[in-house]
């Protein structure tokens, strides 16, 4: 059985609108050939060593998109295998409170209502919480 990495995702809300973020499509000019690459998904990422969830929530908040947040309540895990690798997703509601939105690590983000985000593909591990969103 594959070791589960544990991975964070922001549940950022605006304006009763939600914060999320599309895979990137390409890499160094080339299309990835990664299977999940211009998916759709709630940010964040994998926990080093010694982190806490909440403080590799806002790292990665911070380095993949330059934005600064308030981690809030957890709002519960998933684990999804995934071909390539297995993870617990672990997601949290956050509140943006510093810093300009810039896209490093994504092809595209978007502000969406619950009502909205039917309309994207998202990644499976993350349906759970679309779900949760839309009830």
């Amino acid at each position: 059985m594959k070791e589960i990495v544990q991975v964070t995702a922001a549940v950022l809300e605006k304006d009763g609108k939600y914060f999320i973020a599309q895979r990137k499509l390409f890499l160094d000019g080339r299309k990835r050939e990664d299977p999940l690459s211009g998916k759709w998904e709630f940010p964040g990422g994998k926990i080093e060593p010694g982190e806490t969830p909440e403080e590799c929530l806002a790292r990665e908040l911070k380095e993949e998109l330059g934005i600064e947040v308030t981690v809030h309540e957890y709002l519960g895990s998933t684990v999804h295998h995934y071909d390539h690798i297995s993870i617990e997703l672990m997601a949290y509601r956050a509140t943006w409170v510093g810093g300009a939105i810039t896209v490093k690590d994504h092809h595209d983000y978007r502000w969406v209502s619950a009502d909205e985000l039917d309309r994207f593909e998202f990644l499976p591990a993350d349906i759970p919480f679309v779900e949760m969103l839309k009830s």
